[in-house]
């Protein structure tokens, strides 16, 4: 059988753990015997981070600039135990959070729905979206250690004139966050939220909490305000659908007692939690999309759930596993689509929809992995557990 022919290369960012072992399966097992598969590989491994001095991922990230669609594995981001694990040189940051800052998009986050998994809240019978801004905040953040003294927010601008304002007087020891954002990437959060609620037709509900950070998520409320009013507001109003704000708070209440089909707009680590809180509620992290849209459209595909430790530590031993891959085929999936999509491939286009429908329709003909054995409902059919590579295999004969 000829293979399906690509002309521009994917930028392929591999990671770690359980999620890398499943990466090479996924390739090996569903994509390579059908596809001839053009990437540009760059190991975001946490050992190859710490070799490179984490140069690796900022060039995955401009080679995403370059040509426009990447896939992503799975990665760590180390901790203190993690420092000693790996012996690293240093405790590297996010590399999500170095990618997004060089993309500087907006991450949507979208359920995985399939027949027989029935979300733990039984009134969502539609998806619910989570746009999560990319930039900023936590993860850009610098934090220290004190044994005691002042710490102060200092602001020069550039005519030299400085601005100190007391952020706490330490009478012990303790520790100081400074964050930041820009008007320019909340702005493009805003843009890409709007857009996209324009083209899947859903409401946008946007929230912060503005009555405890009346400076800093008051102006992420007054660009969204202004933007929908001057930008989008005739346009909503054409397509039948609502731009809210409110507090965090409030949306979560409404959230639980909503039946979805909403496009729910956070800050970075709003959406970061959120995101985990709705994919489990749906029924596992392994079953959400996550994309990355910068606003110039480039497009990052990813699994929005960590590396699975404690399966990859049974994996060394030879144990057998059962880990949830959906997500990670769907990153596949998706970038396979949208790089058909700009090269004009309606082959390659194909083969990926047809992979995510075979993924889909193995789950509800009762064959999966572990987490969603246990909350398989469907009549006549006793959902059969399947290991990970075989859940892959099982996929490979349904295509």
């Amino acid at each position: 059988m000829e293979k399906i022919k690509m002309l521009t290369p994917l930028v392929e960012m591999d990671g770690d753990e359980m999620t890398r072992i499943l990466w090479k399966w996924i390739k090996e097992i569903l994509i390579e015997p059908y596809v001839d598969l053009k990437t540009e590989y760059y190991d975001l491994g946490l050992e190859n981070r710490d070799k490179t001095n984490d140069k690796v991922t900022v060039d995955s990230a401009n080679a995403t600039l370059k040509y426009g669609v990447a896939v992503k594995c799975a990665t760590i981001t180390p901790n203190n135990q993690r420092m000693t694990e790996y012996n690293l040189k240093e405790m590297w940051k996010s590399p999500n959070g170095t990618i997004r800052a060089i993309l500087d998009g907006t991450v949507f986050r979208a359920p995985i729905l399939v027949n027989g998994i029935t979300p733990y809240i039984p009134t969502w019978k539609n998806p619910i979206v989570i746009a999560r801004h990319a930039y900023g905040d936590v993860y850009k953040a610098v934090d220290g250690f004190t044994k005691g003294g002042k710490a102060e927010l200092v602001f020069t601008d550039e005519n030299g004139q400085e601005v100190r304002k007391i952020v706490h007087d330490f009478n012990g020891e303790g520790v100081v966050m400074a964050m930041h954002n820009t008007d320019k990437s909340i702005a493009s959060f805003a843009r890409s939220c709007f857009n996209y609620a324009l083209s899947v037709n859903l409401p946008l509900w946007f929230s912060t909490k503005d009555t405890i950070s009346k400076i800093y998520d008051g102006r992420f409320k007054k660009i969204f305000a202004d933007i929908y009013e001057n930008e989008y507001k005739e346009k909503f109003e054409k397509a039948g659908i609502e731009y809210m704000y409110t507090l965090i708070d409030d949306v979560v209440a409404r959230i639980i007692r909503s039946n979805g089909g909403i496009v729910w707009a956070c800050k970075n680590y709003d959406g970061d939690v959120m995101s985990d809180m709705l994919a489990t509620a749906y029924g596992s992290l392994a079953m959400m999309t996550s994309v990355l849209v910068s606003p110039t459209g480039v497009y990052e595909y990813e699994a929005a759930h960590g590396t699975v430790t404690r399966h990859y530590y049974k994996y060394l031993k030879g144990e057998p596993t059962s880990t949830n891959s959906v997500a990670t085929i769907f990153a596949w999936t998706g970038a396979l689509k949208k790089r058909g999509e700009l090269d004009n491939l309606p082959d390659l286009i194909a083969f990926a929809e047809r992979l995510e429908k075979a993924t889909l329709s193995t789950i509800e003909n009762g064959y999966m992995t572990g987490d969603l054995a246990a909350i398989f409902k469907k009549d006549g059919i006793t959902p059969v557990k399947l290991g990970s590579k075989e859940f892959l295999q099982k996929i490979a004969e349904n295509l």
